[in-house]
C-alpha cells in the first residue's frame, strides 16, 4: 500500500489543494484548515449551510493565503500569525470560546462578497488551543479547525467500490474530492481501512479515531458547489453506522502520534494494528 493522494483545506470548507508533500505539525497536516470563515456571531460556516463555499479557492505560499473567486478576483491574506491582529472567539462543533485572530475588514468584505453572506475570515495564532474530544485523545491530541480530528483517510479501492454500485443504478461516478481526505491510499481492498487500528505513513505513526460519518457536503460538485443525490444515496445502501442506522461512513478519522514529520505522495503505508 502507498499514499496515493495528499491534500490539505488551508480554509476550512473552501476548495482544497492536492499536494506533494506536507510537513506534520501538533495540529496536523500543515498549512490544512488553520483559516475558518464564521458567521458575524462566530460560529464556523461550511459547505454544508453555504454550498458555494466550494467554488472559493484557497491556495498558500510560505507568506500568504490567496483566495480567489470567479467575479470577485483574489485576495492575499497573512498566513503567519499576527501579534496586532484582533483576538475574537469562535465556535467549531461543540468546541466553543476558541480563541482565534481576525483577519480584518479586506478580508471579511471581500469573502462577504465572495459567498453572498456576512462573514469573517479568522485564524490560528498563539491563543489558540483546541483538544481532540476526550474519548479518542491522549495527552497532547491536539486538532485546528477540522471538524473532530487533524486527519481523515480514505481508500481508492473504497471509492472504486462506491462508484460501482453507483454505475449499477445508473448513476455517474463521484470524484475523491466530495469525501474531502487529507490521505488516499492505495493498494488496500474495498473498506480494508475499517480494521485498521494503527498505520504508518512513511515516517509518521497515526492512531485509527473511528469512521467519518458523512453529510451534504459529499454530494456537492467541488468545482461548482452544485448538489446531487450521490454518493449519499448509495453509501446508506450499504454503508450505515449500526450505531446510528440514519447515518452512514466513509473513510476513517486519525490522530497523528507523531507530532513531527513529513509526509510524501508515494510514501508506504504499513498497518501496525
Amino acid at each position: 500500500m502507498h499514499l496515493a493522494a495528499l491534500h490539505i483545506y488551508p480554509v476550512k470548507s473552501l476548495r482544497g489543494l492536492a499536494v506533494a508533500s506536507a510537513g506534520v505539525d501538533a495540529l496536523g497536516a500543515v498549512g490544512d484548515r488553520r483559516f475558518l470563515v464564521v458567521d458575524p456571531q462566530g460560529d464556523f460556516m461550511t459547505q454544508r449551510s453555504v454550498p458555494r463555499m466550494a467554488r472559493v479557492g484557497a491556495a498558500i505560499d510560505a507568506s500568504a493565503l490567496t483566495l480567489s473567486s470567479a467575479g470577485h478576483g483574489s485576495l492575499r491574506v497573512r498566513r503567519d500569525p499576527d501579534p496586532g491582529a484582533r483576538l475574537v472567539a469562535a465556535r467549531v462543533w461543540r468546541s466553543e470560546g476558541l480563541q482565534v485572530e481576525d483577519c480584518g475588514e479586506e478580508a471579511a468584505a471581500w469573502l462577504s462578497a465572495a459567498l453572498a453572506t456576512p462573514c469573517r475570515l479568522v485564524r490560528i495564532g498563539p491563543a489558540f488551543t483546541r483538544p481532540v474530544r476526550p474519548s479518542a485523545a491522549r495527552p497532547g491530541d491536539l486538532v485546528g479547525f477540522a471538524d473532530a480530528f487533524p486527519f481523515l483517510a480514505a481508500g481508492e479501492a473504497s471509492l472504486g467500490e462506491v462508484n460501482r454500485r453507483i454505475g449499477q443504478a445508473g448513476g455517474a461516478a463521484v470524484p475523491m474530492d466530495r469525501f474531502r481526505p487529507n490521505l488516499v491510499i492505495a493498494g488496500s481492498g474495498p473498506f480494508e481501512e475499517d480494521s485498521w487500528r494503527r498505520i504508518r505513513v512513511g515516517g509518521v505513526v497515526f492512531r485509527v479515531a473511528g469512521p467519518c460519518i458523512r453529510c451534504a457536503i459529499t454530494t456537492t460538485d467541488q468545482e461548482t458547489g452544485a448538489r446531487g443525490a450521490e454518493p449519499l444515496r448509495t453509501l446508506a445502501t450499504f454503508r450505515r453506522d449500526p450505531d446510528d442506522p440514519a447515518s452512514v461512513r466513509f473513510g476513517q478519522n486519525l490522530v497523528h502520534e507523531s507530532k513531527s514529520g513529513t509526509l510524501r505522495v508515494g510514501d508506504p503505508v504499513v498497518v501496525l494494528e
